[in-house]
């Protein structure tokens, strides 16, 4: 089925607690996590949140890279918006996954922008 773009929702358990609460860190890897499946990065930020936690998002020409983590939880949520049939937003998922130290993972792949449900006037 043809859409505009896949977008995954990413659940991260087991997480290394230090990666999730170092936002220069957590910036870099999806800057990398971009750059794997070859997005054209618009920008890049990221905040660390007092006591603990992290969000972040990278904006590629492609769309979004965004991460939110409970270092307290060893969890992190993360989306990975992919508005081109070039890149593959499972090899993000792979990097992150790896990175974080993830001991297991739940994820919900959604095609969005269906085109057979988009009417053009």
């Amino acid at each position: 089925m043809k859409s505009l773009g896949t977008h995954i929702l990413v659940e991260f358990y087991g997480c290394d607690r230090e990666i999730l609460n170092d936002s220069h860190q957590i910036k870099s890897e999806m800057i990398k996590a971009a750059e794997l499946i070859n997005a054209t990065i618009v920008s890049s930020s990221a905040h660390n949140f007092k006591p603990q936690g992290v969000s972040a998002v990278v904006v590629i020409s492609e769309s979004h890279l965004t991460m939110h983590t409970w270092p307290e939880y060893q969890y992190a949520a993360v989306d990975l918006f992919i508005c081109t049939d070039t890149a593959d937003p499972w090899v993000a998922f792979n990097h992150l996954k790896k990175v974080l130290q993830a001991s297991h993972t739940s994820t919900v792949e959604m095609k969005r922008g269906q085109l057979h449900d988009i009417k053009i006037k």
